[in-house]
Protein backbone atom coordinates (compact mmCIF):
# COMPACT_ATOMS: atom_id res chain seq x y z
CA UNK A 1 0.00 0.00 0.00
CA UNK A 2 1.52 3.36 -0.97
CA UNK A 3 1.95 6.79 1.10
CA UNK A 4 -1.53 8.19 -0.14
CA UNK A 5 -3.38 4.98 0.24
CA UNK A 6 -2.16 5.28 3.69
CA UNK A 7 -3.37 9.04 3.93
CA UNK A 8 -6.45 7.93 2.91
CA UNK A 9 -7.13 5.35 5.05
CA UNK A 10 -6.11 7.63 8.07
CA UNK A 11 -8.41 10.52 7.29
CA UNK A 12 -11.86 7.97 5.87
CA UNK A 13 -10.98 6.05 8.95
CA UNK A 14 -10.42 2.78 7.22
CA UNK A 15 -7.51 0.36 8.43
CA UNK A 16 -5.96 -2.28 6.69
CA UNK A 17 -8.58 -4.94 7.78
CA UNK A 18 -11.09 -3.12 6.14
CA UNK A 19 -10.13 -3.66 2.90
CA UNK A 20 -8.34 -7.01 3.57
CA UNK A 21 -9.83 -10.16 2.36
CA UNK A 22 -10.87 -12.88 4.86
CA UNK A 23 -9.70 -16.36 3.14
CA UNK A 24 -12.18 -19.14 3.48
CA UNK A 25 -11.91 -22.59 4.33
CA UNK A 26 -12.95 -25.25 1.87
CA UNK A 27 -15.62 -25.93 4.87
CA UNK A 28 -17.28 -22.81 3.75
CA UNK A 29 -17.40 -22.35 0.58
CA UNK A 30 -19.62 -25.50 -0.17
CA UNK A 31 -22.66 -24.05 -1.38
CA UNK A 32 -25.85 -24.66 0.06
CA UNK A 33 -28.50 -26.28 -1.98
CA UNK A 34 -29.82 -23.90 -3.82
CA UNK A 35 -34.10 -23.20 -4.42
CA UNK A 36 -33.58 -22.66 -8.09
CA UNK A 37 -32.76 -25.85 -9.54
CA UNK A 38 -29.38 -26.04 -11.55
CA UNK A 39 -28.11 -23.22 -9.63
CA UNK A 40 -25.93 -22.66 -6.71
CA UNK A 41 -26.53 -20.63 -3.35
CA UNK A 42 -24.25 -18.91 -1.70
CA UNK A 43 -21.80 -20.56 0.93
CA UNK A 44 -23.87 -21.64 4.12
CA UNK A 45 -20.98 -20.00 5.94
CA UNK A 46 -19.88 -17.10 4.04
CA UNK A 47 -19.47 -14.02 5.55
CA UNK A 48 -21.36 -11.58 5.39
CA UNK A 49 -20.29 -8.04 5.05
CA UNK A 50 -22.41 -4.99 5.53
CA UNK A 51 -21.89 -2.26 3.15
CA UNK A 52 -19.81 0.51 3.97
CA UNK A 53 -21.08 3.96 5.12
CA UNK A 54 -20.79 6.39 2.08
CA UNK A 55 -17.48 7.92 1.85
CA UNK A 56 -19.62 11.01 1.37
CA UNK A 57 -20.46 10.90 5.10
CA UNK A 58 -17.08 11.79 5.68
CA UNK A 59 -16.13 15.24 7.02
CA UNK A 60 -12.84 15.52 6.30
CA UNK A 61 -12.45 18.95 7.56
CA UNK A 62 -14.21 18.51 10.95
CA UNK A 63 -11.57 15.26 11.22
CA UNK A 64 -8.54 17.20 10.50
CA UNK A 65 -9.47 20.61 12.47
CA UNK A 66 -9.30 18.06 15.29
CA UNK A 67 -6.08 16.39 14.93
CA UNK A 68 -4.61 19.65 14.01
CA UNK A 69 -6.32 21.20 17.52
CA UNK A 70 -4.49 18.24 19.47
CA UNK A 71 -1.09 18.36 17.54
CA UNK A 72 1.70 20.03 19.96
CA UNK A 73 2.91 22.18 16.87
CA UNK A 74 1.15 24.81 15.24
CA UNK A 75 -0.02 23.53 12.02
CA UNK A 76 -2.25 24.68 9.08
CA UNK A 77 -3.17 21.75 7.08
CA UNK A 78 -5.10 23.88 4.42
CA UNK A 79 -2.52 25.26 3.07
CA UNK A 80 0.91 22.95 3.47
CA UNK A 81 1.29 19.30 2.94
CA UNK A 82 4.06 19.40 5.43
CA UNK A 83 1.22 20.57 7.42
CA UNK A 84 -1.30 18.03 6.12
CA UNK A 85 0.99 14.97 6.62
CA UNK A 86 2.03 15.86 10.19
CA UNK A 87 -1.63 16.81 11.45
CA UNK A 88 -2.35 12.52 10.21
CA UNK A 89 1.00 11.84 12.16
CA UNK A 90 2.62 10.53 9.01
CA UNK A 91 6.21 11.01 7.73
CA UNK A 92 6.24 14.82 6.26
CA UNK A 93 9.77 14.51 4.76
CA UNK A 94 10.93 15.40 1.43
CA UNK A 95 11.69 11.36 0.64
CA UNK A 96 7.90 10.63 1.81
CA UNK A 97 6.55 13.44 -0.29
CA UNK A 98 8.35 13.01 -3.57
CA UNK A 99 7.24 8.95 -3.09
CA UNK A 100 3.56 10.32 -2.36
CA UNK A 101 3.51 12.88 -5.48
CA UNK A 102 5.34 10.22 -7.58
CA UNK A 103 2.70 7.52 -6.89
CA UNK A 104 -0.07 10.08 -7.74
CA UNK A 105 1.42 11.51 -10.83
CA UNK A 106 4.09 14.15 -10.92
CA UNK A 107 7.55 13.50 -12.67
CA UNK A 108 11.09 13.50 -11.56
CA UNK A 109 11.30 15.93 -15.12
CA UNK A 110 9.36 17.93 -12.76
CA UNK A 111 10.36 17.58 -9.69
CA UNK A 112 13.40 18.61 -11.59
CA UNK A 113 12.27 21.48 -13.18
CA UNK A 114 10.07 23.23 -11.20
CA UNK A 115 12.01 22.07 -7.69
CA UNK A 116 10.39 20.70 -4.23
CA UNK A 117 8.13 23.95 -3.48
CA UNK A 118 6.45 23.48 -6.71
CA UNK A 119 5.88 19.89 -6.09
CA UNK A 120 5.09 20.68 -2.71
CA UNK A 121 1.76 22.80 -4.00
CA UNK A 122 1.04 20.27 -6.38
CA UNK A 123 1.18 17.85 -4.02
CA UNK A 124 -1.20 19.50 -1.56
CA UNK A 125 -3.83 20.34 -4.21
CA UNK A 126 -3.80 16.58 -5.29
CA UNK A 127 -4.64 15.29 -2.23
CA UNK A 128 -7.15 17.61 -1.62
CA UNK A 129 -9.21 16.90 -4.84
CA UNK A 130 -8.03 13.14 -4.66
CA UNK A 131 -10.15 13.63 -0.57
CA UNK A 132 -12.99 15.87 -2.39
CA UNK A 133 -13.26 12.98 -5.66
CA UNK A 134 -13.94 10.51 -2.73
CA UNK A 135 -16.94 12.31 -1.17
CA UNK A 136 -14.71 14.14 1.40
CA UNK A 137 -16.09 17.29 2.80
CA UNK A 138 -14.30 20.23 2.49
CA UNK A 139 -14.82 24.19 2.80
CA UNK A 140 -15.72 25.93 0.02
CA UNK A 141 -12.90 27.53 -2.13
CA UNK A 142 -10.08 24.80 -0.70
CA UNK A 143 -10.54 22.48 -3.56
Amino acid sequence: MGLFSNLMNKVFGRDDQDTAETPVSSAESTPAPSAIPGEDALPVSAPVTATPASISEVDVTAIMDAKEKAHPEDLDWKRSIVDLLKTMEMDSSYAARKEMALELGYTEAQIEKDGSAEMNMWLHKKVLHKFAANGGKLPDGLV
